[in-house]
């Protein structure tokens, strides 16, 4: 099967998934503090280092089946568990400070970089 076809799908589970997490979180805890988000990120990085070592120690599974489960799957219910995976990587490789920096840059400029997108709307594209 193609690996396009394969990441389409397990990201349609993954998305669906996520959305079934936010709503089950705003229902049970309300909605005064993204706990659905929080969840989702902690559970997707437990998951993606329970699978990325798996893979890792059976490695006669097939690509297609990593394709689905972590590219898809996970990639469709959070990106934070790759961010995650690519830190303790780094870190097990030896570079620890650049695993820091990676993480800090990360959420600095990410963060900065959402709020510059909402002030380019606010400012240039209102009317």
């Amino acid at each position: 099967m193609n690996g396009f076809l394969i990441v389409f799908l397990g990201g349609g589970l993954g998305s669906a998934a996520r959305h079934g997490v936010n709503l089950l979180s705003m229902h049970f805890a309300g909605a005064r503090y993204p706990w659905g988000t929080f969840c989702i990120n902690v559970l997707g990085s437990l998951l993606i280092g329970v699978l990325a070592e798996w893979f890792a120690l059976r490695t006669q599974l097939p690509a297609s089946l990593r394709l689905f489960l972590l590219t898809g799957i996970l990639g469709g219910f959070t990106t934070f568990s790759a961010f995650s995976l690519e830190v303790g990587l780094l870190h097990e490789r030896g570079a620890t400070a650049v695993a820091a920096l990676y993480a800090m840059s990360s959420v600095v400029c990410a963060v900065g970089a959402m709020f510059a997108g909402m002030y380019a709307v606010r400012h240039f594209f209102t009317t």
